[in-house]
């Protein structure tokens, strides 16, 4: 467990970075003007002047160095973090010093690809010796996966902003992002017509009444509507909604083609968007994915669902699975259709890279961004 000297002599240790404002730039001419002025007349007022100007410099740049000294951060965010949407999360700014207080500290995320951002950073513009204060920031993770490494920035331009320090924090904590389940472009439509496509499959006959349609042979004649059969001059059944639970079974092929990563990171998106939409509605969801299965909600809530798919990856298969209750809706996602109806998933929502492509704009990003995050 590291002490508060040790961690104030690893601050100290740090590369603090510089950047001289617009007001150094004045105040350096200045200090080169009266300079000048000094050794032209040889005037030692002059020289006391350039003097006392140099001794403000350095006074600037220990007390700058001290107020970053002593500093400790801590960043909390919520359980459950889908990508690309913000969410609220805590920054806390502890002051390890023993009674040297910090003034005007500016927080900031350092901005690199794939790393999370803040809507703005925070400012604080006293920190008293031994104190932690703490605020709520917007923070928004651009993609899905294991984020271990955070990297923030705490400047200063204390106290006569001649000087901008910035020192770099590394916060060395796995948080994990899941696929985003905000609705993509096309989205809604496949959410809406698979949504139809359950109910149809779940009709039957229950308590609430769903429509009348024709006899169909083998009925039973308990349900017969005999006033609409007079009506229309044929037998027409009083058809019910089916009252047990509906249950949706979605596969997610991993054995995908290295050229088909863009396809891979979409069709997650998509399955993680239906998996949480159609457990809101109620649906029980039985996802399957090469060798993985998961029953929500009877072995758990529809988060280890999204968490398994937050840190999946393509990996090859020696064959296809078969589906496991033909009684359920079935949705596959699969690179190879063909290969899945010969497996026995004849009546599933196959999506493809056909029935489900990738959005033009979005295709390099995803594959880029999935590249950095895994370097």
């Amino acid at each position: 467990m590291p002490t508060p000297w040790r961690e104030f002599r690893a601050f100290l240790a740090r590369r603090i970075r510089y950047k001289v404002t617009r007001g150094g730039v004045l105040f350096t001419f200045a200090i080169l003007l009266v300079a000048f002025g000094a050794v032209v007349s040889a005037n030692n007022l002059l020289f006391l002047i350039v003097a006392a100007m140099l001794a403000t410099l350095l006074v600037s740049g220990l007390a700058s160095r001290l107020c970053l000294a002593g500093l400790a951060l801590d960043f909390q965010v919520p359980e459950h973090i889908p990508a690309g949407r913000s969410v609220p999360a805590r920054l806390f700014v502890r002051n390890h010093k023993w009674f040297l207080p910090s003034f005007s500290i500016r927080v900031e995320a350092i901005r690199e690809a794939g790393s999370p951002t803040m809507k703005s950073g925070v400012y604080f513009p006293l920190i008293a010796a031994g104190a932690t204060l703490d605020a709520v920031v917007d923070v928004r993770f651009p993609r899905r996966g294991a984020y271990r490494q955070n990297g923030f920035a705490f400047s200063t331009s204390f106290p006569f902003g001649f000087l901008e320090k910035t020192a770099r924090v590394t916060l060395t904590r796995e948080m994990v992002v899941y696929p985003a389940v905000d609705p993509q472009p096309g989205f809604d439509d496949l959410l809406a017509g698979i949504s139809g496509e359950i109910e149809s499959h779940y009709r039957g006959l229950g308590r609430d009444f769903y429509r009348i349609r024709p006899y169909e042979a083998f009925e039973s004649s308990r349900h017969v509507d005999w006033k609409a059969s007079a009506h229309v001059g044929s037998l027409q059944i009083r058809e019910f909604a089916r009252e047990e639970e509906q249950a949706v079974e979605i596969f997610l092929d991993r054995d995908v083609p290295h050229h088909l990563d863009a396809w891979f990171e979409h069709a997650i998106n998509c399955c993680a968007f239906l998996a949480w939409r159609l457990s809101t509605q109620g649906a029980s969801i039985h996802f399957r994915s090469n060798g993985f299965e998961f029953r929500q909600p009877e072995d758990g809530d529809i988060y280890t669902i999204l968490k398994y798919l937050a840190l999946v990856y393509p990996q090859r298969a020696d064959a296809v699975e078969g589906p496991l209750n033909d009684a359920s809706f079935k949705i596959a996602f699969t690179p190879s259709p063909r290969a899945f109806l010969d497996a026995g998933w004849v009546e599933a929502r196959l999506l493809g890279p056909d029935a489900l492509p990738v959005p033009a704009a979005g295709a390099d990003a995803e594959s880029a961004g999935r590249r950095s995050g895994e370097a």
